[in-house]
């Protein structure tokens, strides 16, 4: 399937760090993501993990890098348009798997998704990356997730666990802290977009994004496919990443191309 973007849409994603997709799955595309996120949380794998509080009502799931695993989420990372909206986003000229993530929000989930920037999470460096956020659930406005618009430009924030908010990764003091975002719309424009299915938000692994709970009556079931391009290189921590690769540091040296069967480049065709 081709997908070629308007150019204001490449432009809007290089200055603003997120942008707005319709259609880009096909509705069988989207019946067969279901499927696998279906797959995905009977069959959740040692890195899943539940982000929301023991007494909410609802319940936050998240798993990590089952693509391989999951013939669905392969057809859908691999053989969808993705691929070739990811090569127009990023300007790049190979596009590579990073991985999935997928972030499940049971009816009546109060726990909100805090503002943070994906990452400095990561074991990787480069500017030239996209992730997909691809609801098969409509999504109204109050509970999709927003982005402010050009935050992806350069500075990194301090990443901090969900519920807790401690310092994991990157040593207190060595980023920059998160400012008060929602209590300064004058100085922080916000981006979001209601869905159905079919459409996606792609955005920056750089941009600050954060979204709210879902109502009682609401699920939101969301697939995040995630990609590299040329630049992109292993940055190797002495921490654990989110998600972790074990074993890549011994495969990969820092400052390397992300060359290794975890991240296949894929046929632009």
């Amino acid at each position: 399937m081709r997908y070629t973007l308007p150019p204001d849409t490449v432009h809007d994603y290089a200055r603003y760090g997120a942008v707005v997709l319709r259609g880009v799955l096909t509705p069988a595309e989207v019946a067969q993501l279901e499927r696998g996120i279906e797959h995905n949380l009977a069959h959740l794998s040692p890195l899943a993990l539940v982000a929301s509080q023991p007494d909410d009502p609802g319940r936050f799931v998240e798993d990590f890098c089952t693509w391989q695993h999951n013939p669905d989420y392969t057809a859908v990372m691999q053989r969808s348009a993705l691929p070739l909206v990811a090569a127009q986003l990023m300007q790049s000229d190979t596009v590579r798997i990073y991985h999935d993530h997928l972030l499940v929000k049971e009816p009546g989930t109060r726990q909100p998704t805090p503002w943070h920037q994906d990452q400095p999470y990561y074991n990787v460096a480069g500017r030239q990356n996209v992730s997909f956020w691809i609801p098969v659930d409509p999504v109204p406005l109050e509970s999709t997730l927003r982005f402010v618009a050009g935050s992806h430009a350069g500075t990194w924030y301090m990443p901090r666990t969900f519920r807790d908010q401690q310092a994991k990764w990157f040593p207190e003091g060595t980023l920059a802290e998160l400012p008060a975002i929602d209590a300064q719309p004058e100085r922080f424009e916000q981006l979001a977009w209601a869905l159905q299915p079919g459409d996606a938000v792609a955005f920056h692994m750089l941009a600050l994004h954060a979204s709210s709970g879902v109502g009682p009556g609401t699920r939101r079931r969301v697939f995040s496919a995630r990609y590299l391009g040329d630049d992109a290189r292993h940055a190797v921590r002495s921490w654990r990443t989110s998600p972790p690769f074990a074993g890549l540091a011994d495969r990969l040296p820092d400052g390397a191309e992300m060359d290794d069967a975890l991240f296949p480049l894929l046929n632009l065709g």
